[in-house]
């Protein structure tokens, strides 16, 4: 599978396929809110790492996961499925003659696990033979037995089938009053409980927590066989079920109702049934330039290509190139301190702290202790994405904490963290930056987009987009797409809307590595203005 169909594949069935591993099994879902007792994982995860150290380790660390996966699926007046699944077993990582060595097993006993640890050992020792330099691990000091949780309001796991079904009906229900001829409409949770300990003397307990709703209302033009769709302005969130509680204070109205931090997953489909209506007679845009106004809805997958996996620095350094390619962004251009990656009103910040992202965790999945720090500052490239083998190639005495593994039974490597635009510092309002546009375009929700191998030349779609003439909004486009380069791109940023407008968007599954794994990671902003951007025509036909 293609990366961008990890992050673009969020029809119903497709997400519930890509979401269960090979060792899941099916359980009732009131065997999902059975814990695992700490004391007997950190007997089995002293196991592990004595029997790696005994066996030649000089490090080691193992990860005991239990993953809980609930999947509801519905079209029009039907439920598609229902999946719940729990995958658990055990991951282990050794340092032996300065290479690596890896395995796992779901044979959750002290034996298997032995057993393990010495294959993992027995592996790294085999690549030591073959391997040029040795690996160079950033010193982390071990923090005991510690723990972090989601800071979750409402366990999705604990809310019961019947309740996400019948919102789900009522979705579609809405849809189809409302004129659609389709609608499909589904909810996705997951939970992780990881447990990783070390040789470093760290004991991390920690409990993580997803959720996306979303659908795709879909109408047809009888008379001229034209169809259009429009998902669903949901973002996929680390949070519990409370996101799916709508609350005033996180409602922003304008053109299309948004929301930021609560989800109203009603109000968002019966508006989507009425822009798609909107969107069988709206004209064709016309080529050309024009000044962009994008919402965080669609802003995100922008900043996740241009911006998030380009500052990866194993794809900086060429050792990764899978699904994304590599990155233009090489050490010279970091090592002048002075390379011009967007202009001043650009600050990009990585993140894996931040409430209710997906990306938000107290630890990594080598024992780091995550935080913030900038990537561009004022438009200058300041920093990268690290891991506690990375950090010395940039001078660092510490990992960033960007290490993940989808579980288990994979291999922990650089994954991204949150990645996000600083709202601006000024007050600013969306209806603010529109009256200063004289020609433009307002494009809201994510769409098609194509970026070419070291993420520098793209080109992005959207959902809803609305002209501006005049400073004003005076009707619905089709067949919009912008092309332009990541440096010119950032370097045209003219306003940034404050703290205000600030929300998140992001990826519930997005692909990296080989054999592939995928990882969830947000990307917050505010709407943002970018001058003079060129945007083209993807109608197959004008006429």
């Amino acid at each position: 599978m293609k990366r961008k169909d990890f992050i673009r594949y969020t029809g119903m069935m497709g997400l519930g396929s890509l979401v269960v591993p090979a060792f899941a099994r099916s359980i009732d879902p009131a065997e999902a809110l059975q814990g695992v007792d700490a004391a007997i994982t950190k007997e089995l995860a002293d196991v592990a790492l004595n029997a790696a150290k005994s066996k030649g380790a000089t490090y080691a660390d193992v990860r005991i996961g239990r993953y809980l996966r609930q999947f509801v699926a519905t079209r029009d007046k039907k439920v598609q499925g229902v999946s719940n699944t729990e995958n658990y077993g055990v991951g282990i990582r050794v340092l032996a003659n300065g290479s690596w060595g890896f395995a796992a097993t779901h044979t959750v006993t002290k034996e298997a696990i032995a057993k393990a640890a010495e294959q993992a050992v027995a592996v790294a020792k085999a690549n030591a033979k073959i391997q040029g330099e040795p690996v160079r691990l950033a010193p982390q000091k071990g923090f005991g037995e510690v723990s972090w949780k989601a800071p979750i309001e409402i366990n999705a796991f604990e809310v019961p089938i019947k309740e996400k079904v019948d919102l789900l009906m009522q979705v579609n229900d809405a849809a189809i009053t409302g004129g659609a001829s389709f609608v499909n409409a589904g909810i996705s949770a997951v939970n992780e409980q990881k447990y990783f300990a070390s040789t470093d003397g760290s004991y991390i307990d920690q409990d993580i927590h997803r959720i996306f709703p979303n659908f795709t209302v879909t109408k047809i033009d009888r008379g001229s066989g034209k169809f259009m769709s429009r998902g669903s302005l949901s973002a996929p969130m680390g949070m519990g079920y409370e996101y799916m509680i709508p609350r005033a204070e996180d409602k922003i109205q304008g053109v299309v109702t948004r929301y930021k931090n609560r989800y109203d997953m009603l109000e968002d489909v019966k508006n989507a049934t009425n822009d798609v209506q909107q969107k069988l007679t709206a004209r064709s845009v016309e080529p050309g330039k024009y000044d962009l106004v994008l919402d965080p809805s669609h802003l995100w997958l922008t900043i996740h290509e241009s911006v998030g996996h380009p500052t990866e620095l194993d794809r900086v350094l060429g050792y990764e190139a899978n699904y994304a390619g590599t990155s233009f962004l090489t050490l010279d251009k970091w090592k002048t301190g002075k390379f011009n990656f967007g202009n001043k009103l650009v600050n990009i910040v990585a993140d894996k702290t931040q409430k209710g992202s997906l990306g938000a965790v107290g630890w990594d999945d080598e024992g780091v202790k995550c935080g913030e720090w900038d990537l561009i500052k004022d438009g200058i490239l300041v920093n990268y994405q690290t891991i506690r083998d990375q950090a010395h190639i940039l001078g660092l005495n510490a990992s960033q904490g960007c290490c993940y593994s989808q579980g288990w039974d994979d291999i922990q490597f650089q994954r991204m963290p949150n990645v996000s635009l600083r709202p601006g510092k000024d007050k600013l309002s969306v209806d603010d930056m529109i009256k200063n546009v004289e020609k433009g375009i307002y494009i809201i929700g994510d769409g098609s987009y194509s970026i070419d191998q070291q993420r520098y030349n793209f080109q992005f779609g959207g959902k809803n987009f609305y002209e501006i003439k005049n400073g004003k909004i005076t009707g619905m486009l089709n067949d919009v797409a912008y092309q332009a380069n990541t440096q010119e791109f950032w370097n045209s940023v003219s306003a940034i809307c404050d703290s205000s407008d600030y929300a998140l968007g992001g990826s519930f599954n997005d692909g990296k590595g080989q054999p592939g794994q995928s990882s969830a990671v947000s990307h917050g902003s505010s709407t943002t203005r970018f001058n003079g951007i060129n945007v083209i025509n993807t109608a197959r036909s004008i006429g």
